[in-house]
This record gives structure tokens, C-alpha cells and sequence, in this order.
């Protein structure tokens, strides 16, 4: 049935004569992924990526700030075909693509907006992928300044590969105490100063 709705989407979004699948630059998991990866293959064929991805932000954000259609959407007595149709009047008022605008759409008609951002999600990583951008995670115990992170950016790009661009997400979290904990593509590092004195103390409670 799934596979079936995911078919349906794609022929929905495409305009192309081949209906077979354009393969994502990364793999991305679940029915969100699954989603993620369609509206890829349609948006590939369109040649309407970019567009998709930034309209789909422009919901996102149009969602948040507005809590009488976040309320409708997830209300679940609210029938299929006349969120599909509400959609359908919201993405005209954001002059949303008829790509993205359409993607909405069959999402209420299948009843899987309860995953959207999830989707949104999995479609920002494939297009980070897309673009060349090598996400990299820095959790910190204070926010770092400007020079430290451009010096930190210059360090973890010798980590990416060529035509890739690091991205860095700061993130402040003060219980690691110091150092800190990098997250580069499917690469973890920890250098906290919290998980060393982790590591010492087992050391030592392990030696009495």
C-alpha cells in the first residue's frame, strides 16, 4: 500500500516520461525517507529542487506561526479531502510551486501530514547532500566567537572530501564542561572535558 501512495506521488509530481526513480545522493530511512526520496526524484525531473525545498520551508514556517491551521491539520476528525483542499488554498496564498504545492496535497490525501516535517527533514539532508555540504555538529560549553569559528570551520574542512563544503550547526551545552563534541558526516568524536573525568573516574573506581 505504501509503495503504492509512493508511486502515486511521483506520477503526480513528474512531468517526465520515465517514471523510474532518480537515486539520491544520500540514503535516508523510513516512510519519511521513502517521501524524501520521491519528491526528490520528481523535483529532479522537474528541475525544481531548490524551489521545492525552499517552499516546503515556507509552510514550515507558515505552520508554526500560524495555530489555527497547525490545529486543523492535525486535528484528526477533519476528513482527508478537505485538508487536501485547504492545502491547496494555503499554497496559493504562499504562491507556493505547483511541485511542492501538490506534494501537500497527496500527503493529506494519504494522511501522512502527521510526518511532514519529518519529511521536510529527510528532504534537507538529501539536498545537503545534493549541493556538496558536509554537516558537521560542534556542541560546545560556551557559544564560540567569530574567530574561533572560522578557525574551527578552516580545521574541519581538511576532513571533507573535494567539492564537499563543511556546514557547522553550533550547539551550547554546558554540562560538557569544557572541550567539546564533534559530529562530522557518519564521524563522532568526543572531547569533553565531562567524558574525561567519566573516563578517569572508572579508571579509578575500577582500580579500588
Amino acid at each position: 500500500m505504501a509503495s503504492a501512495k509512493l508511486h502515486t506521488i511521483v506520477r503526480s509530481l513528474s512531468t517526465a516520461t520515465s517514471q523510474g526513480l532518480v537515486k539520491p545522493p544520500v540514503q535516508v530511512f523510513g516512510i519519511e525517507g521513502r517521501y524524501a526520496t520521491a519528491l526528490f526524484s520528481a523535483g529532479s525531473k522537474q528541475n525544481q529542487l531548490e524551489a521545492i525545498e525552499k517552499d516546503l520551508l515556507k509552510f514550515q514556517g507558515a505552520l508554526k506561526n500560524d495555530g489555527i491551521l497547525k490545529e486543523f491539520i492535525e486535528n484528526p476528525i477533519n476528513k482527508r479531502n478537505l485538508k487536501a483542499n485547504t492545502l491547496k488554498l494555503v499554497a496559493k496564498k504562499l504562491s507556493l510551486s505547483p511541485p511542492a504545492s501538490n506534494f501537500l496535497g497527496l500527503l493529506a490525501e494519504n494522511g501522512r501530514l502527521q510526518k511532514l516535517n519529518s519529511i521536510i527533514n529527510n528532504y534537507q539532508i538529501i539536498m545537503s547532500a545534493h549541493r556538496g555540504d558536509l554537516q558537521c555538529i560542534v556542541t560546545t560549553a560556551k557559544p564560540l566567537d567569530a574567530a574561533d569559528q572560522q578557525e574551527l570551520k578552516k580545521t574541519l574542512q581538511a576532513f571533507a572530501k573535494k567539492g564537499e563544503t563543511i556546514k557547522l550547526n553550533l550547539k551550547v551545552d554546558p554540562n560538557i564542561i569544557g572541550g567539546m563534541v564533534v559530529s562530522i558526516g557518519d564521524k563522532y568524536v568526543d572531547m569533553s572535558v565531562a567524558t574525561k573525568i567519566k573516563k578517569y573516574t572508572e579508571i579509578i573506581q575500577s582500580a579500588i
